[in-house]
């Protein structure tokens, strides 16, 4: 090819606009998933920023399944509308306490809302009769508020008709004590409340003759379906259970929390070291590149306000609850994207040892 040719396309390359594809990994946590609304809310403020797929558990399937029902009706914009649609509404259907500052324009911190929710009676109440009662006795009827509000805002075959995103949604069966991924027409409102069904507060969801409970039990999220099911490569997690705490429990509340993070976080550490072993194999030429996909890791979290929540914000969405935590994920998304951007489609963003292992 002449040089004055090439050196054209070259130049041609060069000032292309150029666009990032990313997977989305979307952990669940009950009303901490307003930090992932928020980061979801940034996110699609980038226009050069495209999805491949999206792999989420409990509340990280819901906010997967508004953003990709949104992208289907209206575009980014249409996204973002139907994400905070979804919150504002979970606060009105919603049981349990409501706190006297919403009708502050700044709520107070974190750690003074949990402490509000952690020391009302009724959220005390609400634990004993879990602690003795089970969903089938409390609640025979089987009602769920979250059916009708994922039916009335998702449109189902937006989803599935493969014109967007891909869905990875993940459940827990009950009897054969392993993980199911629900993905293509399989993802229904049953299956995203099969993920997101906590045994103490709801019955198992039946979907074709096997009961279901949280999907975060085995996967939070499940990253293997990005392996098999995604083109891209590059995976961004999306943490709501903070990693880390600096100080060992000591009361009966922050005990419970620091098992419920624990426990909500193996199954990701466990994925984390597979990737980890199956890229230090590539690295050392004992397996060849291009036999198994070599994913880049990306991740966004912060620990220091998720610290701040208890358990206790987690099954109470009050509005001052949710918008700071949308503020939270707002706020690391951007910094995550100030930072790392560049990295997308080049390599990992995070140090999975130092972090995950």
């Amino acid at each position: 090819m002449p040089p004055h040719i090439a050196l054209g396309i070259s130049q041609m390359r060069k000032d292309a606009p150029v666009t990032y594809t990313l997977n989305l990994a979307l952990q669940g946590g009950g009303a901490h998933g307003a930090y992932t609304w928020g980061a979801l809310d940034r996110l699609l403020d980038e226009k050069d920023i495209t999805f491949d797929s999206i792999t989420a558990t409990s509340a990280g399937a819901m906010n997967a399944a508004m953003l990709v029902t949104g992208l289907a009706r209206g575009g980014r914009q249409g996204a973002k509308d139907l994400l905070a649609e979804f919150w504002h509404r979970i606060t009105e259907t919603a049981a349990g306490p409501r706190s006297p500052f919403a009708m502050f324009a700044l709520p107070p911190d974190p750690a003074t809302l949990n402490a509000f929710y952690e020391n009302s009676p009724v959220y005390k109440m609400g634990e004993w009769a879990m602690r003795n009662f089970s969903p089938y006795q409390l609640n025979p009827m089987n009602l769920n508020p979250l059916r009708d509000l994922l039916t009335d805002l998702i449109d189902f075959d937006e989803i599935c008709q493969g014109n967007g995103p891909k869905m990875f949604v993940n459940a827990t069966n009950v009897r054969k004590g392993r993980g199911r991924i629900f993905t293509g027409r399989e993802i229904t409102a049953d299956a995203i409340l099969a993920s997101a069904c906590l045994p103490s507060l709801f019955q198992a969801v039946e979907i074709d003759g096997e009961d279901y409970w949280d999907g975060g039990y085995m996967g939070n999220p499940a990253i293997y379906p990005l392996i098999y099911g995604a083109e891209c490569r590059d995976v961004l997690i999306v943490h709501i259970n903070p990693i880390i705490r600096e100080e060992t429990p000591r009361t009966a509340a922050d005990i419970t929390n620091r098992i419920n993070e624990l426990s909500f976080n193996a199954s990701l550490m466990r994925e984390m070291r597979a990737v980890t072993f199956v890229q230090g194999l590539l690295d050392d030429g004992v397996i060849p590149e291009g036999k198994w996909k070599r994913l880049r890791i990306h991740s966004v979290r912060d620990d220091e306000t998720m610290r701040a929540f208890g358990v206790a914000t987690k099954s109470t969405p009050d509005w001052s609850v949710l918008t700071k935590l949308h503020d939270a994920g707002r706020t690391s998304m951007g910094e995550w994207l100030a930072t790392h951007k560049e990295k997308i489609g080049v390599s990992d963003s995070v140090d999975i040892k130092a972090d995950f292992l």
